[in-house]
């Protein structure tokens, strides 16, 4: 993978809810990731930037249907991808 598709695949930390409770117990990170991106490349662009990881488990998170005024709108799907790191 080139190193500019690297740069791309982290978009940002995840939704603090739910993610938190479980980021503490279990060693975890939550980032928000591209679509179309894989549970290899999301390990390696996090190993490249944090530490080892030992387990990628990745999402799809629907959009939700919300009232834009009157109008129904919906929000974008996204992707979250929780990063379980090594001890260090």
């Amino acid at each position: 993978m080139n190193a500019e598709r690297m740069h791309q695949i982290l978009l940002g930390p995840g939704d603090i809810g739910k993610s938190t409770n479980a980021a503490e117990a279990n060693r975890q990170v939550v980032f928000e990731v591209l679509e179309n991106a894989t549970k290899a490349e999301v390990r390696e662009a996090v190993e490249k930037f944090l530490s080892s990881v030992i387990a990628v488990q990745v999402l799809n998170v629907r959009g939700k249907i919300k009232r834009f005024g009157k109008t129904p709108g919906k929000r974008n799907n996204w992707k979250k991808g929780y990063v379980r790191l090594a001890e260090g």
